[in-house]
């Protein structure tokens, strides 16, 4: 952000309250998306980075839809059920009945189990295009590479710029 507002000649403060402001009148991530088929297919995942330290930790909670490699629901949060159960709540609902598949971590275990839910290994390959998007992320976002000294200060711009990037990440991937 010093480096924008450097070129735009502009403060730092007016460059975050614009970026603040275009970022919340973004519509919601399921607004991105392309209707879901009955034969789609969810992976679920979750990735950690930090606000503020490296002792704060943060997880990145994903659902991304095999067919078009969209993020079709996330949430930020700990590790825990809870969060797990947030992400399955904003899944959408035509999504939901598809088949999902992720890794034995316990939480999906306790909430996940609709019959259509599969628990499995990374090695049996139904779990590869979201740990694929985690790179992805990681790549292009820095506040999500594991040794970094850029991080996100605040929990609201950590929310905010996480937004951002799945709105278009989304976006470039519709037809």
């Amino acid at each position: 952000m010093r480096g924008v507002a450097r070129v735009l000649d502009i403060s730092r403060q007016t460059f975050r309250d614009w970026l603040v402001d275009h970022i919340r009148r973004l519509p919601p991530i399921r607004r991105s998306l392309v209707p879901a088929q009955p034969t789609d297919v969810l992976e679920l995942d979750e990735l950690w980075s930090f606000v503020g330290h490296k002792a704060q930790k943060r997880w990145l909670w994903v659902a991304l839809c095999r067919r078009t490699r969209q993020v079709v629901a996330y949430v930020i949060g700990d590790r825990s059920g809870r969060t797990c159960r947030k992400l399955w709540q904003r899944i959408p609902v035509a999504y939901r009945r598809c088949r999902s598949y992720s890794d034995f971590w316990h939480a999906y275990e306790q909430l996940l189990s609709t019959g259509r839910h599969h628990l499995v290994d990374k090695q049996s390959g139904q779990t590869a295009h979201v740990e694929r998007w985690n790179c992805t992320l990681r790549q292009r976002l820095a506040r999500y590479v594991r040794k970094t000294l850029s991080f996100s200060k605040s929990d609201k711009f950590h929310h905010l710029v996480t937004k951002w990037f799945i709105f278009h990440y989304n976006l470039s991937l519709t037809p």
